[in-house]
Parts: C-alpha cells; structure tokens; sequence
C-alpha cells in the first residue's frame, strides 16, 4: 500500500497503512533524539523495569534525520 501517494490514500486506508506509519514513527523518534543531542538535553527511557535518564553525550545518533524522507517506499525498516 506504500507505493500509493498518500494524497490518494483513503483515511481508512493511511490507518491500516501500518508500514508508513512505523516509517513515521521511527523517524520522528530520531529526530526528538538528534533535537535532545544536539541542545544538550538528556532523554528519559525505561529499561530494565524503571525510569533511566541517558544524558547527551550518550545518546546514539548516526547523521542528521531531517535529511532522509519518511514517505520514500524503498526506505528499509530499521
């Protein structure tokens, strides 16, 4: 269904689009965490059963997330 441009998707049919929306997800998460790195910001996670804070410098960003497209269908999940 993600070969379809989302202008011609149904509301229905962009719900059940469960691969574009996982795309978006994903992306929008690293973006929050490429946004928190480079503020300086910690994040807040929960491993092992409660609340760990990862500070800046330890938060894993591999480029600039704002220079990939979220909606490209041949973008492998990662």
């Amino acid at each position: 269904m993600t070969d379809v441009p989302e202008a011609e998707l149904t509301p229905a049919e962009r719900v059940n689009d469960v691969e574009r929306i996982t795309r978006a997800l994903r992306q929008a998460v690293r973006e929050a965490l490429w946004q928190h790195k480079i503020a300086g910001n910690p994040v807040v996670v929960w491993r092992n059963g409660r609340v760990e804070w990862i500070p800046p410098e330890e938060i894993p960003i591999f480029e600039d997330p704002r220079k990939s497209e979220i909606a490209r269908p041949s973008e492998p999940a990662s």
